[in-house]
């Protein structure tokens, strides 16, 4: 690379130290010319200082920055010192404003009840110390950028300031000017440095020339020195920029993603440094490489004089920032700076400037004045108003600007809008002064220029860049929402016109959308392209909620709401007017009554979903009800203009398009319109879609004749001529094939006159509250079942403040069910509400109503109630609607309903349907209450004009020959095929006799409730008679149907006595035999020794879940297997930081006590035939290797790595152990030497032995041969061993065994496969010693029985893997176990004559895996012993015996008995005695080592507990290896269990006499351990020190709160950007490491593969096993090597017993312990690999999730 001419370092490091901060602010302050001066100095020193290309450490030029360029500007700013004149400048008192700006990913705090919007948010400290956090609040995460509202009174409705923040003295804050509290000489000096700084800043971020710089910045001498600098995008991708830059520039791929990062988060980076020319290549290239498939990147060559000014400009700004935090005053001053107009003119201020220059700058440029605007102007009140003035005035050009740019709105200066529209005085002052509300609506429409001819949008295909484009444009949207947010408490004249222009030019916009996205029914061909619906949809789903705030504004002035119902109506029938009213008109007669209409069908001409001028008016219209300016005013309203016929011929048109949708007619316009339908009833959509719909038809219908109303309704469902006259049903019914869908329309139809008559519970249709609709809601959502907090929150719709309204109903309606250690809290309805149940609610869905439907009637049932469900009582309508009820009783009703009630009488018509019937059922209940609630609220002093009781009894008029309602229901009741419907037409009796005695009382006399209720008394009588009748028929009939049965069962065994007779003598026998196995005696019960007792006689049956065979488990017959998972842990590790560095040069053979890594098996206890499972494992190899070629990716198990499913449970697996028959019973015969006797014959077998290896090995004669004890025969080892003893299996069995022990090589060393290699049978000694280990520590923390508690499928894997392990040495060659077994001695004793120096130090050494290597290598040794004399369980006991005593020296010397305990009283005890006794000898061997310990009793406490986990392994070890029986003190809990325990081991209680027995023998042996030079080093803390008993671990503790581990995560950086903050910080929560995932500049090469910093940590934390919170998302995530992983419910719950996954609802989350105790556990148990297994076979996306970028 080429290097230009510089300054030397040396240069700079001179005038570093010769130069006077002091000095130059003097000759500033004699200067005549200050700018001058000041950039004459800039000029000289900024390039010197900043951008040196040659990497120039960033320590130094940190400090030449502060010293040469900024402390010259505090020394002339202060007259002096800054040290001693900053900490001047702070005025007493707090602050009023905390105005902390969020960093991305902080914690930020809402108030639900005294917020005035959601966006009023408050930082972590401030929440802490305010009244707010006893409220019910919202927890959020911060995008970065906003800041902390505590003390904005307007943000709050109550407590505006926390503790911290309270001003002083509120008065003074409002009155006082703050730059008057500045020493007049600071504040000139200020106007006039922060004039110059500011203008330099500015200057050079909106330069746009790359070769020159600005008046007097010009250098003297002028370098041949550039930079080649890239700039962001938000179109190319990460890989797309390091490829690029790899060949441009020629750098690696780690220094490619170095830059890659930096132009991500800084927005530019410099990618090469040099001359000119050398630059221009590399741009060259860049360009061309970028500009194939898009824009090219951009890139600019830039002088290097350049790039340090503008970096410097951006230092000063930050300085600027700083600098104004220590006074009002200075940012007060600074703000008059950057708002003063400059020469020229309109926009010509410094703030405009960089406004206006936005789009045009570099990410961090934007960042750091955006954050400068905060810390000044918007902290400032008097100027964040003249701010949002500048602000309002420019902003068309910034949102135009911000179209065309393509950084993210957050990086914008438009994201200022939500600092300035929610303050409501600033957005009240700039819709007066500035006529906001229009600029923003105007700006939004001028954005979506395409049109269709009538001028309404016209969206094309949704592409990428089209949504991406169109996702701008909804900012505005969201400017609108900020500035309507809080409707205004009073109202001026001037607001008033101003809302009302905006709310014009609102109009003008729903009038575009009005009619858009038009259909046509397809009739015969399918659809061949999905026509555009999204957009649309997306825009009525981002206007909802303005619609919403528009028609809350107009609720708070009668006058505006006036108004805006004027000119709504008049943009209605402008969008009308191209309606083809008199087209075609037609007259329309049934029941006596004509309507003139026009004709129009659904299904052939153009209908539209979307009709938002309509829903406006309707809403506006319902508003002018409840707010009774309708009966107040009526002249002013314009209601004589409207035509009710209109008013409804939209709505209408749009519910028969859903209707018929339903229907099945509009199938072949594909799924585009089944999506507009279903969000029409979605709860985004639907308050202002479908709920204003049937508002509008409300409307219309209390304006109308009822008659007329019906009659258009069935013109417009196309249903009239289906009712005009019953024959023509007939004759239509023969005619049309298709009846089903005629059917549903007429359900349809009956279903909308329930809702128009209805639905009451909006207020100002009905006399309800808003929150009676809320609990209606939540309501009728319990009606399905019991629902979670955040189902019911989704089921109801969110007002602009996002809230719902449910807590404030909730417990009202609901109980509160709390969850379990799964599934979630629920709510369930309190039984008093299901009165209220309406099974014709108009939200429901037919799949919800279906569902509530039998959730209630089995409700009722299980009650003993009939199973009717009538209509629940209305409450009353509000004056402008009541005629509605006029609708139950209208002509036309009852001739549809005598109809659909004659159909039903002809049980195979086939015209009619149970839910037609239902619905008419219905509709008659509820006029029948209606009439009812009319007569008692009445009291009989008024005549009530409903009279549906009489008009049903009126036969039907001609040409209907029907008999009247009432009868054709009293001919139904008794009718078989409406058995279902027979409860719902009693209760509909039982009503109409109840309303005919309440009519034929005195007007005079009350109505007696009692007296009222005697019919129904009587019918209900009947109706219990009645269930009683049929349920004691269906108890006779079960009866006889037993008998039956009974009969048959006693026929078959008579017939088959012989085979019954068999059966039962064998299970005779069977039961005589049995008491002789019984348990043993405690006395008798050991597992280990010549005395232990065997289980020889027991047979082991077992099935093959492959080819379900029955098979005996010998060592010669059919190998079986169990299925088996073995992977390396470091769950019990207490040095996680000594991983397997070199593993071929590793020896595994003494495992150090910290067990930094083990390998693990677990198993899914499913056992298979051997020969069955290679079958199935080679089927699944070859369907790998196909699916791999049809498509690559990874599955939930990787073959090549031996992994498969378990054929039964699924369960991942990647090996199998064999099942081999239990050990043989102790052999009596021979003698049982004493421990010296059998150390002796033993050292001497093991000399001799090393002696020959060694002689064998090198061939060299030895000088002297050791003794050989008789019988053992050395010289015969090949063939004695090979012919005999060294095959008791057959060559499957044998090659399971191998099959095994390589897969436990393989794991645990993380090597390929090699048989030959030594390390292949400690390996699976290994597994089987630490699975041990693992499971006992569980046990003992779970406080189980050692015995008798473990899972079957545990307690099968430890039997099989310890009989393995005691076998696998045959499968090995003898020789390298026998050395093995020496070097394993050496530990213990001094083997006579052996080189081995290596023997470690057995401080080093864990001896539970040095008894489990030693008793298992010690039967080589033994299959040389031709003597007969000896037998291997004596063997087993020594070793035992001896190993116990090492542990305990161990436990001695590494024991805290020294620390500060209480003592015991009393007499010593024989242990403590004892205790002391070989504590003594230690402190003799060792000297000083040691601490002086002089209670025994502490000492023998300490020992007891360290040596029980190795004496409880020790039980399970030898109890699966000889198969014996454990005592019944170990199958529990209770005391006894140590006495128990050294029983069944067979030692004594008082373990210290092993050492006093013996002590003779073992004084040389312990002197010999202590004198290990590694000892000493070890306890003079030179190496790891361990102590017993180890303790179990953990999980990291995690907070209660939640917020604090944001707020912890929030301050994390990553450790490789430079102090960016991470992105998606994650927290290990093995170690408590906090990571920066899913991330290229955390990503790290593991065996030759880039992963990400979880998948990294896990292969150094947890051997490949990861456990992570994903901080931000609240989601925990389980990793498993590179390709494996899966996400878990997180242990955070809030109140309502429900996770929070990505923080979306924001409630408050608390850790539930059992819950993270249950991941506890699961990692504990060594269950996440197969957690992670069954997680991705249950869904597949998680399987393409590239896991090891996390």
């Amino acid at each position: 690379m080429a290097e230009p001419s510089r300054d030397p370092p040396s240069a700079l490091s001179a005038d570093f130290m010769s130069f006077s901060p002091g000095d130059t602010a003097s000759r500033w302050l004699a200067c005549a010319d200050l700018q001058q001066e000041v950039y004459r100095h800039l000029a000289e020193y900024v390039p010197r200082v900043l951008c040196q290309g040659g990497g120039v450490a960033e320590q130094r030029e940190e400090l030449a920055l502060q010293l040469m360029l900024l402390a010259p500007l505090e020394w002339f700013l202060l007259g002096g010192e800054p040290a001693a004149g900053l900490p001047l400048l702070r005025q007493g008192g707090g602050e009023a404003l905390c105005g902390h700006v969020f960093k991305v990913g902080e914690p930020t705090y809402s108030c639900r009840e005294c917020a005035a919007d959601p966006t009023c948010v408050l930082c972590m400290q401030c929440f802490l110390a305010s009244v707010h956090r006893h409220h019910r609040y919202r927890m959020t995460t911060s995008g970065g950028g906003g800041f902390c509202d505590c003390g904005d009174a307007e943000a709050w409705k109550t407590g505006p300031s926390c503790q911290n923040h309270t001003p002083a003295d509120r008065n003074r804050e409002t009155e006082e000017d703050p730059v008057s509290l500045l020493p007049p000489a600071v504040e000139e000096r200020s106007y006039s440095i922060f004039s110059i700084i500011l203008q330099y800043a500015v200057d050079l971020l909106t330069w746009e020339q790359e070769d020159q710089l600005p008046a007097g910045l010009e250098p003297q001498q002028r370098s041949d020195s550039y930079y080649c600098m890239l700039f962001n995008d938000e179109v190319h991708t990460y890989e797309q920029v390091i490829y690029t830059l790899q060949k441009a520039v020629s750098c690696s791929q780690k220094e490619a993603v170095s830059f890659a990062t930096t132009v991500d988060r800084d927005g530019r980076k410099s990618v090469r440094f040099g001359d000119h020319q050398f630059c221009e290549q590399a741009k060259a290239v860049i360009v061309r490489s970028t500009s194939r498939q898009s824009k090219p990147l951009r890139v600019q060559v830039m002088h290097s004089a350049l790039v340090a000014h503008q970096c410097f400009a951006l230092k000063a700004l930050s300085w600027l920032g700083q600098i104004i935090q220590y006074s009002d005053g200075l940012r007060r001053i600074l703000c008059q700076v950057g708002l003063r107009p400059g020469p020229e003119g309109e926009n010509s201020s410094l703030v405009d400037r960089l406004m206006l220059n936005d789009s045009k700058m570099w990410k961090g440029a934007r960042n750091v004045y955006h954050q400068l605007l905060m810390n000044s102007l918007l902290m400032d009140r008097k100027f964040k108003k003249l701010f949002a003035i500048r602000f309002a005035k420019n902003y068309r050009r910034l949102q135009t600007d911000f179209m065309e740019d393509d950084h993210d709105r957050l990086v914008s200066v438009t994201a200022l809008s939500v600092q300035l529209f929610t303050v409501p005085t600033v957005a009240r002052m700039l819709m007066v002064e500035e006529n906001l509300m229009m600029t923003i609506i105007r700006t939004f429409v001028d954005q979506l220029r395409h049109r269709d001819a009538q001028g309404r949008f016209q969206f094309d295909r949704y592409t990428a860049q089209q949504a991406f484009k169109f996702g701008r444009v909804q900012s505005l949207i969201g400017d609108l929402k900020y500035v309507l947010i809080s409707p205004p408490p009073q109202w001026s004249q001037q607001l008033r016109t101003k809302f009302l222009d905006g709310f014009e030019a609102f109009l003008d916009l729903l009038r575009c959308m009005q009619g858009m996205d038009p259909v046509v029914r397809q009739v015969g061909q399918h659809i061949e392209m999905e026509p555009e619906w999204e957009a649309a949809f997306t825009l009525q789903m981002k206007l909802t909620h303005i619609i919403t705030m528009m028609q809350e504004w107009c609720s708070t002035d009668e006058h505006v709401l006036i108004e805006a119902y004027k000119k709504c109506l008049s943009a209605l029938s402008q969008c009308q007017s191209g309606l083809p009213d008199g087209e075609q008109p037609i007259s329309l007669s049934l029941a006596g009554h004509t309507v003139d209409t026009f004709r129009y069908q659904v299904s052939q001409e153009k209908v539209s979903i979307h009709l938002p001028v309509c829903r406006l008016l309707a809403g506006l219209h319902v508003l002018l009800s409840r707010t009774e300016v309708a009966s107040r005013l009526p002249e002013q309203l314009p209601l004589g203009d409207l035509s009710p016929h209109l008013l409804i011929e939209l709505p209408l048109r749009c519910l028969v398009l859903c209707a018929q949708v339903h229907a099945g007619m509009w199938r072949r316009n594909g799924f585009s319109l089944i999506n507009q339908i279903y969000y029409y009833h979605n709860v985004k959509c639907r308050v202002e879609m479908f709920d204003k719909d049937l508002a509008m038809l409300q409307v219309g219908a209390s304006m109308m004749d009822p008659n007329h109303f019906l009659m258009i309704v069935l013109s417009r469902f196309e249903l009239f001529h289906t009712f005009s006259a019953t024959d023509l049903r007939r004759r239509f019914r023969e005619a049309n094939k298709d009846l089903a869908q005629q059917n549903t329309l007429i359900e349809e139809m009956l279903h909308l006159i329930i809702m128009v008559v209805g639905e009451r519970y909006v207020p100002g249709v009905g006399q309800v509250e808003p929150l009676d609709e809320v609990r209606r809601e939540i309501l009728h959502q319990l009606c399905i079942r019991p629902m979670a907090h955040s189902e019911l929150v989704k089921a109801l719709p969110e007002n602009g403040n996002k809230e719902t309204g449910l807590e404030r109903v909730i417990d009202s309606v609901a109980s509160f069910r709390k969850p379990g250690v799964t599934g979630r809290g629920l709510y369930e309805l309190r039984p008093e509400w299901s009165k209220h149940f309406d099974l014709y609610f108009h939200h429901y869905s037919r799949a919800d109503q279906s569902k509530a439907e039998e959730a209630q009637r089995k409700l009722r049932r299980q009650n003993g109630e009939d199973t009717a469900l009538p209509p629940p009582r209305p409450p009353p309508l509000c004056p402008p609607f009541a005629s509605l009820v006029n609708l139950l009783q209208s002509d036309a009703l009852l001739a549809l309903e005598g109809a659909v009630l004659q159909w039903a009488g002809e049980p195979n018509g086939g015209g009619w349907t149970e839910s037609m019937l239902q619905r008419v059922l219905h509709l008659v209940a509820m006029a029948l209450l209606e009439e009812q609630q009319q007569l008692e609220s009445s009291g009989g002093d008024e005549v009530v004009s409903f009279t549906f009781s009489s008009k049903i009894t009126r036969p039907g008029e001609a040409p209907s020959t029907s008999g009247s309602v009432l009868a054709l229901l009293e001919s139904l009741q008794s009718a078989p095929h409406l058995e279902v419907h027979k409860d719902m037409i009693t209760w509909i009796l039982k009503m109409v006799g109840n309303i005919k005695t309440t009519r034929e009382r005195t007007s005079g006399s009350s109505v007696s409730v009692s007296h009222g209720r005697r019919p129904e008394e009587t019918v209900r009588d009947k109706d219990k008679a009645e269930r009683k009748r049929k349920a004691e028929m269906a108890r006779l009939r079960r009866e006889k149907v037993m008998a039956q049965m009974s009969e048959m069962q006693k026929h078959f065994i008579n017939e088959n006595k012989e085979l019954f007779q068999q059966s039962m003598e064998e299970l005779e026998a069977a039961a005589e035999h049995s008491p002789p196995s019984s348990e043993p005696t405690c006395a008798t019960q050991i597992c280990v020794g010549p005395r232990r007792v065997g289980g020889a006689e027991r047979h082991q049956l077992v099935t093959c879940i492959l080819c379900q065979e029955e098979q005996e488990v010998r060592g010669h017959g059919r190998a079986m297997v169990l299925a088996a998972f073995i992977q390396r842990s470091t769950v019990l590790s207490k040095n996680r930081r000594r991983g397997i560095l070199d593993p071929e040069r590793l020896d595994p053979l003494f495992m150090h006590p910290d067990l930094s890594v083990g390998v693990h098996t677990a198993s899914c206890g499913h056992i298979m035939h051997a020969t069955c499972w290679r079958r199935y494992f080679e089927a699944v190899q070859q369907k790998e290797q196909r699916r791999q070629q049809r498509l690559r990716g990874h599955t939930s198990y990787d073959v090549e790595n031996g992994e498969f499913l378990c054929p039964l449970c699924e369960c991942l697996s990647n090996t199998v152990i064999p099942l081999l028959p239990h050990a043989c019973s102790p052999d009596r015969s021979v003698e049982h030497p004493c421990l010296e006797t059998w150390l002796k014959r033993t050292t001497q077998q093991a000399a001799a032995l090393d002696s020959t290896h060694r002689k064998q090995s090198h061939g060299a004669a030895q000088q002297a041969e050791p003794a050989v004890p008789d019988g053992f025969g050395v010289g015969f080892v090949p063939r004695d061993v090979t012919s005999t003893l060294r095959n008791p299996f057959s060559s499957g069995v044998g090659e399971m065994i191998n099959t095994f022990s390589m897969s436990a090589y393989k794991v645990g060393l993380k090597v390929n496969p090699n048989e030959q290699d030594p390390r292949v049978p400690v390996l699976s000694w290994s597994t089987c010693a630490y699975t041990m280990q693992s499971i006992e520590r569980l046990l003992m923390d779970e406080k189980k029985p050692l015995f008798g508690s473990l899972p079957c499928r545990q307690d099968d894997c430890l039997s099989s893997l310890t009989r393995f392990s005691s076998a696998c040495w045959t499968a090995a060659p003898i020789r390298t176990v026998q050395n093995h077994f020496i070097r394993l001695l050496s530990v213990l004793v001094l083997v006579p004559d052996s080189q081995l120096e290596d023997a470690p130090c057995f401080l080093d050494v864990d001896m539970f895996h040095l008894l489990v290597y030693s008793v298992l290598s010690y039967s080589s040794l033994h299959s040389l012993d031709q003597s007969g004399r000896s037998s291997v369980d004596s063997a087993h006991l020594h070793l035992l015996h001896l190993v116990t005593v090492a542990h305990l020296v161990q436990v001695l010397l590494t024991s805290t008995a020294g620390e500060p305990s209480m003592d015991q009283d009393g007499e010593e005890s024989e242990e403590e005695r004892l205790t002391c006794q070989l504590y003594g000898r230690l402190r003799d061997h060792l000297g000083r080592c040691l601490p002086d310990v002089s209670s025994g009793w502490r000492l023998w406490r300490c020992v007891r507990a360290g040596v029980l986990p190795f004496l409880r392994t020790a039980a399970l070890f030898f109890h699966y290896m000889n198969s014996a029986s454990p005592p019944a003190d170990l199958l529990g809990t209770g005391p006894g269990q140590w006495e128990a325990l050294c029983s069944y081991l067979g030692l004594p209680s008082n373990l210290l006499l092993l050492y006093q027995n013996h002590r003779t023998l073992l004084e040389p042996l312990i002197h010999r351990w202590c004198c290990h030079p590694g000892v000493g080093q070890v306890l003079h803390g030179g190496g790891v020190l361990v102590r017993f008993p180890r303790e179990s671990n953990r999980l990291i503790d995690l907070p209660e709160d939640y917020s604090i581990l944001i707020n912890q995560a929030s301050s994390f950086t990553c450790p490789r950007s430079g102090g960016d903050k991470s992105r998606a910080p994650t927290l290990c929560l093995v170690c408590g490491c906090m990571l920066c995932s899913q991330s290229y500049c955390c990503q790290t090469e593991v065996e030759g593969d880039d992963v990400g910093a979880c998948t990294a940590h896990t292969f150094t934390c947890g051997a490949g096993i990861g456990l992570f919170l994903r901080v931000r998302e609240s989601q925990v995530l389980f990793v498993a090597g590179k390709t494996k992983g899966c996400f878990y419910p997180p242990p955070y719950l809030d109140d309502y017993g429900e996770t929070d996954p990505g923080l979306k609802r924001g409630n408050p989350l608390h850790l539930c312990s059992e819950r993270y105790q249950k991941i506890e556990r699961l990692w504990r148990q060594h269950g996440i690999a197969e957690v992670i297994g069954h997680a991705q076979e249950a869904n597949q996306t998680l399987v393409a999730i590239d896991w090891q970028h996390l």
